[in-house]
């Protein structure tokens, strides 16, 4: 008998489902005889051989289910190697389960953390195939991530609602979008919902720029502006400051709920404008997955399932000029994809006027 272990880990997002239907509906074409077992959790569910063997049924009717039916947690992969509260060694417990059930793979969902904690496994000598899963979409050696696409959706609805408030209002909106340390998502839905300013943590900027950005909108007769800044957008003058220094002056600033109050504080101090903050945050990752995804996941999925039964493990499976390909985990975990400051994208926003803090 074929056995394949499978979870889903780190933050959840809208087609984590799609994909494992994906990879099961291949696997069970593939084998007569084949059993997919579902780990609880993430690796948590590894850790504490918290599992169930899944029905083919499970599979059937969640192409466009968001979440995960698995469920998921956030394992963080500076901790794997600590022990628990009761002395469990995460690693070898990891490696136990997985020979306990003599599983043939291991099918990883996730995001960086996950994809270093797969790679971990794969170097302590499990068969590991890591599928990329973020809405941030900042995965090396993939050209983008299932679950990028629908956040795109979301966040650019989110930007299109507050345009007819913004110029019912004649105020200055900023919404808030996720995507941790880069700015894939906030630049994708920035340009798509129309923003006129785009901050992205890439790019430092300038806040003597944007108000200068919205003071020449309002002499030319626009009476609203809208803002996309990414969570982790940053000042030069902050960027420019040590872990340590910029720790330290949080600490003795004031304190905001996030950066985008912060510069909406700025904002209306340095222009006496009405600045609104628009927050959508975990709606980003939630609802049903876009069609684009729903696509993509079904390619990684059977792709997935194409390398286990050629036993090339140790993969991630990736897209690269809309091809699907494998990709050696030890040349990928650990890295960070970025928006590149010079890339054609950012030239091409600046031309038609958007700005990004900077010039």
């Amino acid at each position: 008998m074929m056995r394949v272990g499978m979870l889903t880990s780190g933050g959840d997002c809208q087609s984590l489902n799609a994909t494992m239907r994906g990879v099961a509906k291949a696997l069970y074409r593939m084998y007569d005889d084949v059993e997919i077992i579902g780990f609880e959790d993430g690796y948590k569910g590894l850790i504490y051989a918290d599992y169930r063997v899944m029905q083919q049924s499970e599979f059937s009717g969640i192409l466009t289910e968001g979440g995960t039916i698995l469920g998921t947690s956030r394992q963080p992969f500076k901790l794997m190697r600590t022990p628990d509260e009761n002395g469990l060694d995460k690693v070898e417990a990891m490696k136990h389960t997985y020979k306990k059930l003599k599983l043939e793979c291991l099918v990883v969902l996730g995001g960086n953390g996950s994809q270093k904690t797969a790679n971990l496994l794969r170097e302590e000598g499990l068969n590991i195939i890591h599928l990329p899963k973020t809405i941030d979409n900042d995965l090396y050696g993939t050209d983008v991530t299932f679950g990028f696409q629908s956040a795109i959706n979301v966040a650019t609805n989110a930007i299109d609602c507050i345009h007819t408030t913004a110029a019912s209002h004649g105020r200055v909106f900023i919404v808030e979008v996720m995507g941790h340390k880069v700015g894939w998502l906030t630049l994708y839905a920035g340009i798509a919902g129309g923003a006129d300013i785009i901050l992205l943590p890439e790019i430092p900027y300038d806040l003597d720029i944007v108000v200068e950005a919205l003071k020449s909108r309002t002499k030319r007769g626009k009476r609203f502006s809208i803002l996309a800044v990414a969570e982790g957008a940053i000042s030069k003058e902050d960027a420019a400051l040590t872990k340590k220094e910029l720790k330290e002056k949080k600490k003795n600033g004031v304190i905001y709920p996030s950066v985008a109050y912060e510069i909406g504080a700025q904002i209306t101090e340095r222009t006496g404008q009405e600045v609104r903050v628009t927050v959508p945050g975990h709606m980003q990752r939630g609802g049903e997955p876009c069609p684009y995804d729903r696509v993509l996941s079904t390619r990684l999925g059977a792709e997935a399932a194409y390398l286990i039964k050629n036993k090339e493990y140790g993969n991630m499976v990736a897209v690269i000029n809309d091809e699907i390909v494998k990709v050696p985990l030890e040349e990928v975990a650990g890295k960070l994809k970025t928006v590149d400051p010079e890339s054609s994208i950012i030239k091409e926003a600046k031309m038609i006027g958007i700005s990004f803090g900077d010039e």
